[in-house]
């Protein structure tokens, strides 16, 4: 079943299906080594005390050199993404180093969420994250749109609450 998916999701997003879904099946892999999906959060990103991680999505982050497939992790606390497979960048010695490309967006830094469509293909939707910054970050490719969507308003909304509660 796990299979079919990956391969439903390859055939979506793609034209390197093999490629695709060797890095799927892979990281299906490494999460069941790991010990799920929450462990790999604690791993590869700070958690606080009491911070729970609400939903994890496999998607891809849109960056000026392409989509980087990887997971998107929704917490209590933050937004975080890391790549299913590592990237090669310049070292200060002139060497290149391989690293997982992350992003993180603490809750309170998050000014909106926004969704978007193609026009020519409405079953192809985006997320936008955009901070108080004025930085905008892009997510596609989601196997269920809705509800990753749905997570993330409720996180961000949760935050917002949590923010403007006054105690006496």
């Amino acid at each position: 079943f796990f299979g079919l998916l990956l391969v439903k999701f390859a055939v979506r997003l793609g034209p390197k299906i093999s490629e695709t879904v060797k890095g799927k099946l892979s990281l299906g892999a490494r999460i069941l080594q790991v010990g799920g999906v929450e462990k790999i959060f604690k791993q590869l990103f700070s958690v606080k005390e009491g911070e729970k991680l609400l939903k994890a999505c496999q998607c891809y982050l849109s960056t000026t050199s392409g989509p980087i497939a990887g997971l998107l992790f929704i917490s209590s606390a933050k937004v975080a993404f890391c790549s299913d497979r590592s990237i090669k960048i310049p070292s200060s010695n002139g060497d290149f180093v391989r690293v997982h490309y992350k992003v993180l967006i603490p809750l309170e830094k998050i000014k909106g969420v926004n969704e978007s469509e193609n026009m020519k293909k409405p079953s192809q939707k985006y997320m936008e994250i955009v901070t108080v910054d004025d930085f905008d970050f892009w997510f596609m490719g989601f196997l269920n749109y809705q509800k990753a969507f749905k997570y993330l308003q409720q996180a961000v909304v949760s935050q917002r609450v949590e923010d403007e509660q006054v105690t006496f």
